[in-house]
């Protein structure tokens, strides 16, 4: 499983990236470019991920993992919350942090 510290080295790998805590300290969000592209619960074990998705790869990620699930408070096409349990390896957690990243900087 996959640890907080190994969360937030992912998260942080990208250029730009913010650290904010608007919700309290139960919630570190992670902008770049003042647009939101993770969430990262504080005080959950396991730890639970919300990155922004393409809609498409959203429902494919969801039929295809019980661990990823519609956007916790979030808009709910284009966001997913991941629990970090296990089942999604370390690379794929990567590539689903760049794919959210890569898509909060197009927004600009």
């Amino acid at each position: 499983m996959i640890t907080k510290s190994e969360v937030e080295k992912l998260l942080n790998s990208h250029e730009n990236v913010v650290k904010e805590h608007p919700f309290g300290d139960e919630t570190s969000v992670y902008k770049v470019d003042d647009k939101m592209f993770a969430l990262m619960t504080n005080d959950k074990n396991p730890i639970r991920l919300s990155l922004r998705c393409d809609p498409k790869l959203s429902s494919v990620l969801r039929e295809k993992y019980v661990e990823v699930m519609p956007g916790y408070h979030l808009n709910k096409k284009q966001w997913n919350t991941i629990v970090l349990s296990g089942q999604l390896k370390i690379d794929e957690i990567r590539g689903l942090i760049t794919h959210s990243y890569d898509l909060a900087v197009k927004e600009n």
